[in-house]
């Protein structure tokens, strides 16, 4: 996301990243930054919330409207709606990609844990 923002930028084209770890994000160069204390890979929220999503992406694009120069990091006020240890991190099935190698994925991890 970092190459593609910084390219962006470098075209021209005004970005801003929603990110879980916006220090990170500034750190490694990242223009712009949304945080939002979200999960990693929900960022932009739940699945089968397309409003919670839209709020999310409207408040980034928002951010990006009130930046004034590069560098500047915004903190969105969304609080995850699960507490930690109830949170159902993994979508209900599983990807398309990760359904094609499984056989693969779990042999690497028998062979892993043979070697362990």
């Amino acid at each position: 996301m970092g190459l593609v923002a910084r390219s962006l930028e470098a075209a021209g084209i005004a970005t801003i990243v929603l990110t879980p770890m916006p220090e990170f994000h500034r750190e490694i160069g990242i223009p712009r930054v949304a945080a939002i204390e979200y999960p990693f890979g929900r960022v932009v929220g739940q699945v089968g919330d397309p409003q919670g999503q839209l709020r999310v992406i409207e408040a980034a694009l928002g951010c990006l409207e009130k930046a004034d120069r590069p560098g500047q990091a915004f903190h969105l006020d969304f609080t995850w709606p699960e507490a930690p240890k109830t949170a159902k991190w993994q979508p209900p099935e599983i990807s398309p990609i990760v359904k094609h190698f499984l056989e693969e994925i779990k042999k690497a991890a028998a062979e892993a844990h043979r070697r362990s």
